[in-house]
């Protein structure tokens, strides 16, 4: 069987197993950036506590992921929960480095405007700071999806959903007739979601950010 006859014999599960693949990145995005802009906006102003939060965040990405879930395996259990814990933790780094890289960027100079004309510590952070580091922090939710696309597809170790478990079966079968194209599929629709991610991403950021800033 060629590679198109693969995929039109098996495009149902490939589309279910490409969305369930999206949904969990997407999932475990929002949860990583309200975290990181979070661990960000507490951490930026004292260098030791900035220092602090890059490298805890940054430990995480040392653990090779078939290495993590498997020891969320027996806390957490198979299927989702080790899965969403797994993502999280490795793109909590990017977000947060360029959180806190953001708002120390932010130009003191308006800050201290908005302090002049009466704006509370929280209004000056919401309505000046964050504004203005979103493009860094844009860039670091760009990244971070990218790494999780790919990461995404060991969560089959774990009988996680997704396009990994197109993979897992390809190898697991090698030397039969499908086996390539198993492989092949989950690997090209993992890289057809960062692609559109990705675009997602750049249409965001021309919404968001404005002309000037993007200057």
């Amino acid at each position: 069987m060629s590679f198109w006859e693969y995929l039109t014999t098996r495009h149902q599960q490939l589309l279910t197993d490409g969305f369930q693949h999206a949904s969990a990145v997407f999932q475990c995005m929002v949860i990583a950036t309200a975290l990181g802009v979070l661990v960000g906006v507490l951490s930026y102003r004292s260098a030791w506590a900035g220092n602090l939060a890059i490298t805890s965040t940054a430990t995480f990405l040392t653990i090779p992921s078939l290495a993590l879930i498997g020891l969320l395996i027996p806390v957490v259990g198979l299927g989702v929960a080790p899965t969403v814990i797994a993502l999280t933790l490795y793109g909590l780094l990017p977000i947060v480095r360029n959180a806190i890289v953001g708002l120390r960027g932010v130009d003191p100079s308006l800050v201290d405007a908005a302090k002049g004309i009466g704006m509370s510590r929280t209004a000056r952070l919401l309505r000046v700071e964050l504004p203005l580091a979103w493009p860094p922090i844009l860039t670091g939710i760009r990244v971070s999806t990218q790494m999780l696309m790919g990461i995404a597809a060991i969560a089959a170790y774990a009988s996680g959903p997704g396009l990994g478990n197109e993979i897992f079966r390809g190898i697991a079968s090698l030397g039969s007739a499908n086996a390539v194209n198993q492989v092949l599929a989950g690997t090209l629709g993992i890289v057809v979601l960062a692609l559109l991610f990705d675009a997602a991403y750049v249409l965001l950021g021309r919404l968001t950010i404005p002309r000037g800033i993007r200057a």
